[in-house]
């Protein structure tokens, strides 16, 4: 039975919203049901020479066990130009996808950690995610995403097309 995923996209190398966009479609090769959040810009964090990000997220349903579901989304990412060999870590990238949730799996692997163990303190991640679910819990702790977002600081996250920063769009 399909279960419910929730899937982070960034990219800031090349046209990062056409990259987006296409990654997108190629995304609904393998899944079904797919939601999209609106365009999102954000100023890079950990790694801060390199171009701005855009990001946003997807929730689908998928078939795929975790770590095909990983295979499929690498997959999809080498499509668009990555390769994890000779990138520098968290720098410039034309299009990165993590995986936010796989249901209510708690998983943690050698390849593999769900929830994203990144997934609170970032706000280029917390938008969009509660953008399509606004009471999203972190299967991990109970606390719904939304709350977790009210607790940061700014971060410079856009709306793509809004002067606002980090405003929720709902």
């Amino acid at each position: 039975m399909p279960e419910t995923i929730y899937l982070g996209l960034g990219s800031n190398v090349g046209d990062s919203p056409k990259i987006l966009r296409q990654a997108v479609s190629a995304l609904k090769e393998g899944l079904s049901e797919v939601r999209v959040s609106s365009l999102w810009l954000s100023a890079p964090r950990y790694v801060v020479d390199q171009a701005p990000f855009y990001n946003l997220a997807v929730e689908a349903k998928s078939d795929f066990a975790p770590e095909a579901l990983l295979a499929f989304t690498s997959e999809v990412e080498a499509r668009f130009g990555r390769d994890r060999s000779v990138e520098r870590p968290k720098g410039p990238r034309s299009l990165d996808i993590d995986i936010l949730l796989v249901g209510d799996r708690l998983i943690e692997s050698e390849s593999l950690i769900v929830p994203h163990p990144g997934i609170e303190e970032r706000k280029f991640v917390l938008l969009p995610l509660v953008e399509l679910v606004r009471d999203l819990r972190n299967p991990r702790t109970g606390k719904r995403f939304l709350d977790s977002l009210a607790a940061l600081g700014p971060q410079g996250i856009y709306l793509v097309g809004e002067r606002d920063y980090d405003r929720l769009c709902f």
